[in-house]
């Protein structure tokens, strides 16, 4: 089974793979279903989803009904007003089928106008601290893409008490001086408040450049022995989680290599890697 690990000060148990649903976001609710066959296979136990990927809401829906109670369920809204905020949050929880969530997360905060714009007066945070406050959510996250989300995320902790960040991790950006010490920095404030960590991008070989041939904005590694090696490398780092791949036809590459960890691979090992896959940053 995958390894589990407090999710923060949440007091959850998670499994260090947490189910990214962008990967349900244009699938049938038959590829769906079998999808959950192979998270509750695996033992995932928490569902990360939200309200801008694509049909994920509604194909997580029937689920609910079912297995609510044995995941900590979390989803986001990309709006930056409370009006807006508020309306979009309301509309996840119909979709998703439940009266409540275990997670709100303010979606892709980085250009430094919707920042200030969601963080102030009238902004999506006041939203979704009154949805916390009406018990509709226990608990408020933020997340990020691109190289200046570490930077960012240090401002959004600092303006408020946050559960949860999520950015970019793999190998490729560790060795980005300025973005490693940015996520460096915000792992150090999240240790010390007991913030939960979750990376993505864990598989990412490069940009795409030719025909897309899976579902992920990246094109991933695909490889058994590769996904190994990139799994391996997140998990190795002991108080961070690993959001999975957004397509269902690597995922369970995905989950095989998380129910086998074997520890963190050398510098030697993945660098082998990245040159034999020709790898190459997604963000610089």
């Amino acid at each position: 089974m995958i390894p589990k690990l407090h999710f923060g000060r949440t007091g959850h148990l998670s499994t260090r793979i947490i189910f990214g649903a962008a990967a349900l976001g244009r699938v049938t609710q038959e590829e769906a279903d079998r999808t959950l066959d192979l998270l509750l296979e695996y033992g995932v136990n928490h569902f990360d989803t939200a309200a801008s990927y694509g049909e994920a809401e509604d194909r997580m829906g029937p689920w609910m009904a079912r297995y609510r109670k044995q995941v900590f369920l979390a989803t986001k809204t990309g709006e930056r007003t409370y009006d807006k905020a508020k309306e979009q949050f309301h509309r996840s929880l119909e979709r998703l089928r439940v009266d409540n969530v275990d997670m709100i997360q303010l979606h892709a905060l980085i250009d430094p106008g919707e920042w200030k714009t969601a963080m102030g007066p009238g902004g999506a945070l006041e939203a979704l601290i009154e949805a916390k406050e009406q018990g509709l959510v226990r608990f408020i996250g933020v997340t990020g893409h691109e190289i200046a989300i570490a930077a960012m995320h240090q401002l959004s902790l600092n303006r408020y008490d946050f559960d949860a960040v999520l950015l970019p991790w793999n190998y490729l950006l560790s060795k980005n001086s300025l973005y490693a010490a940015g996520f460096a920095a915000v792992q150090k404030i999240c240790r010390e408040r007991n913030v939960a960590v979750q990376t993505i991008k864990s598989l990412t070989r490069r940009r795409w450049e030719g025909e897309r041939t899976r579902a992920t904005w990246y094109e991933p590694l695909e490889e058994q022995a590769d996904i190994d090696l990139a799994v391996n490398w997140i998990l190795g780092q002991s108080d961070i989680f690993l959001n999975s791949t957004g397509d269902i036809h690597v995922l369970p590459k995905l989950l095989n290599a998380a129910s086998r960890f074997a520890g963190r691979p050398s510098d030697a090992e993945m660098d082998a890697l990245v040159a034999q896959r020709d790898m190459k940053p997604m963000f610089w």
